[in-house]
């Protein structure tokens, strides 16, 4: 009984997943190609922002694992 109550979450589980990842694919698919032509130094600042957003997250997990590890 356990094991079938298990398995019918997990069935449920995957079908939940499988839907939202059904949709992020179909999402991306549709917007894989940029619709607006974008100069060259539009392609070199989204890069630096990438980087800048990159950095930053970095910072904030060395920052919470240094608070983490202290304590």
């Amino acid at each position: 009984m356990f094991i079938k109550r298990i398995k019918s979450i997990l069935a449920w589980l995957n079908k939940f997943f499988a839907r939202r990842f059904e949709k992020i694919t179909e999402i991306n698919r549709k917007y894989r190609n940029p619709r607006i032509a974008m100069t060259p130094m539009t392609r070199i600042v989204l890069l630096l922002l990438r980087i800048y957003l990159l950095l930053l997250v970095a910072i904030l997990f060395y920052k919470f694992f240094t608070i983490v590890m202290v304590k």
